[in-house]
């Protein structure tokens, strides 16, 4: 069995992320740490809801305490051999674990990630998300916009980002082409786009002082979230962390190196189910859940150790 764990990004954050780890032992350091930097419990903050959790620094540290306290459910499974790839924040929280980062590094280089961002993007951003169009019908819409591809989820699918306004106009005519979605995100940031380049530099100056773990013997396999390529030397996945917040990230690319890798089990940790549902069309034999599908943590383990 070879098991591939997708952590989620940004957007999908609500009041019952935490429901399954809220009081799992081996997670209260992750929980004690994020509340260091959040200024209040991440679990009482998720559970009140509202438009804070998709403030951009408070999403992006709740995304990655939501994958590091799933992983701890998982782990506790003893999966024989898995692969790991992040998405957008995800690919950060990724790396805790893959265990090459701790998690409190995780837990600070997503905050110091998120106030770069936030200091080079500016009012009035965001994303859009458009499925059922081609990808370069996707970055010629994106052109005549003044807009920049983001994301390529499927070839099909995909994230651009720029104004909002801008994105309110592409998606109105990405419906009149015939797309089967088109629709402004709840996120207030250009990500993975050339106007957070400014972003990219400043976080690759904190990730050159971040301390990197070599990963034991048995822990899973890294994809970088940027490309889908293994990261084998830590420098040059670094590189990848920090460039993927200013250009175009290749997701799909990461679910044919999960499929690749031999993955016949896909596990999505973080917020939500978006990654679980495009997993299951990029890897049609593949069985498929998100944590927040089981009702218990023992279910996570029986199904994972599941013949």
């Amino acid at each position: 069995m070879t098991l591939a764990i997708l952590l989620s990004g940004q957007g999908g954050q609500h009041p019952g992320m935490f429901d399954l780890t809220a009081d799992l032992p081996e997670a209260q350091g992750v929980f004690a740490a994020a509340a260091a930097l959040l200024g209040a419990d991440p679990r009482a903050l998720a559970r009140a809801g509202g438009s804070a959790l998709h403030d951009n620094r408070t999403g992006q540290i709740l995304c990655c305490v939501a994958g590091l306290a799933g992983w701890q459910v998982v782990a506790a499974a003893r999966p024989e051999r898995a692969i790991v790839a992040g998405y957008s924040i995800g690919d950060l929280a990724a790396w805790g674990v893959a265990g090459r980062f701790g998690p409190d590094t995780v837990l600070r280089l997503a905050a110091a990630r998120a106030e770069a961002m936030d200091a080079a993007s500016g009012d009035g951003f965001g994303l859009a998300g458009i499925r059922g169009l081609g990808f370069d019908a996707l970055a010629a819409l994106a052109e005549r916009h003044g807009c920049h591809l983001a994301i390529r989820n499927a070839a099909d699918s995909g994230v651009v980002g720029g104004a909002r306004d801008a994105l309110d106009a592409l998606c109105r005519e990405a419906t009149g082409l015939g797309a089967q979605r088109a629709v402004v995100l709840p996120v207030h940031t250009p990500s993975h786009t050339p106007l957070l380049d400014a972003a990219a530099a400043r976080f690759r100056g904190i990730l050159a002082g971040a301390e990197t773990h070599r990963p034991a013997a048995g822990a899973p396999r890294l994809v970088s979230g940027l490309d889908g390529a293994p990261v084998f030397d830590a420098a040059a996945g670094r590189e990848k962390l920090a460039l993927q917040i200013a250009r175009t990230i290749d997701w799909a690319a990461c679910l044919d190196a999960c499929r690749e890798y031999g993955a016949d089990r896909v596990i999505e940790l973080g917020p939500g189910h978006a990654l679980a549902t495009m997993a299951e069309a990029a890897l049609p034999g593949a069985r498929v859940h998100a944590l927040e599908a089981f009702r218990s943590r023992d279910g996570v383990r029986a199904w994972i150790g599941r013949p």
